[in-house]
């Protein structure tokens, strides 16, 4: 039996303006933002993570937990374990 699921994506989400963020602080921030995605019950194949650095020197970062069609399910287009994603390495 199906029950009702909601597969839109849960996305943590921040903008960082210049000069208020450093590589070591960027990537301290992604980790930070996985780990709470994982701890909302996401696999490590269902996190996608986006860092967009813009000519001004502003960073966007997006962390999302890109759920499947169903409960069980993964999402289809998610990266096979072990893929990279983007942005900076993370744990």
């Amino acid at each position: 039996m199906m029950t009702l699921y909601q597969p839109e994506p849960v996305e943590i989400s921040t903008r960082i303006r210049p000069g208020e963020w450093t590589e070591s602080s960027l990537e301290e921030l992604v980790t930070t933002y996985r780990a709470k995605i994982l701890a909302m019950g996401a696999m490590v194949p269902e996190v996608v993570t986006q860092v967009a650095r813009h000519d001004d020197g502003s960073v966007a970062v997006t962390v999302s937990w890109n759920k499947g069609d169903y409960a069980d399910e993964p999402a289809s287009d998610s990266p096979a374990p072990g893929e990279a994603t983007t942005g900076p390495a993370t744990a």
